[in-house]
């Protein structure tokens, strides 16, 4: 098979995966509470609204499996979602870092809720970081990624809203954003480039997790 085979054959494997019946499980206000583990974690971080919830309704094709909002921080928990195999991926909509408009004691919490589920969660294969692809890397993405760095999972960056972006910009935008993660030792070098509203990069993004699933032995 060549290389476009593969891609096409991971592709369509991605398609089914994710055109099954996807749907909630397990919502986590703290690791005490966690679910067991089971089957592969895949995770998607951001700072808050940068469109986590609005990627995994694209990716499952469920206009309201996760719940989406204007308001930044609305997320205040892990949310667990699985397809039809249970014992295969799980997909992870943690809450948004940054700015959030709750008490500053809440904001902490949820931080260290983020910060200590990277660090302990064994079933964890891979982190997305959403970052605006109107904006790039900001200062409070840089320390999410100190923190990826240390817990030894594997991430990489998806840059949301593509469709608002111009061409040149948004490639102008994937090179700075590669050149930034040349210094962070976990960070998976290619960055993809997604649109919620439009469906762009979404079949990729499919791929890429079946491509994991089998590199864990799914």
């Amino acid at each position: 098979m060549t290389a476009t085979d593969i891609d096409a054959e991971l592709i369509e494997q991605g398609r089914k995966l994710f055109a099954g019946d996807w749907h909630f499980i397990w919502a986590s206000p703290s690791i005490e509470t966690l679910p067991p583990m089971g089957g592969i974690e895949i995770a998607f971080a951001g700072r808050s609204n940068v469109g986590k919830s609005s990627l995994i309704n694209a990716l499952t094709g469920r206009n309201a499996l996760a719940r989406t909002s204007h308001t930044p921080g609305r997320t205040q928990e892990l949310i667990f979602f699985e397809g039809p195999d249970k014992n295969g991926l799980r997909l992870v909509d943690m809450p948004g870092y940054g700015y959030a408009a709750a008490a500053k004691t809440k904001v902490a919490s949820w931080t260290a809720l983020i910060h200590k589920f990277l660090l302990g969660r064994a079933s964890l294969a891979r982190v997305y970081v959403l970052i605006d692809g109107r904006h790039g890397l900001k200062d409070v993405d840089q320390d999410v990624l100190k923190t990826l760095d240390k817990s030894a999972v594997s991430y990489q960056i998806v840059l949301t809203k593509a469709d608002q972006v111009k061409a040149a910009e948004l490639a102008a935008r994937i090179e700075e954003t590669k050149a930034a993660l040349a210094r962070h030792p976990a960070a998976f070098p290619e960055v993809l480039t997604t649109s919620s509203r439009s469906g762009q990069g979404m079949p990729e993004l499919r791929a890429a997790m079946v491509r994991l699933m089998r590199e864990r032995g799914q």
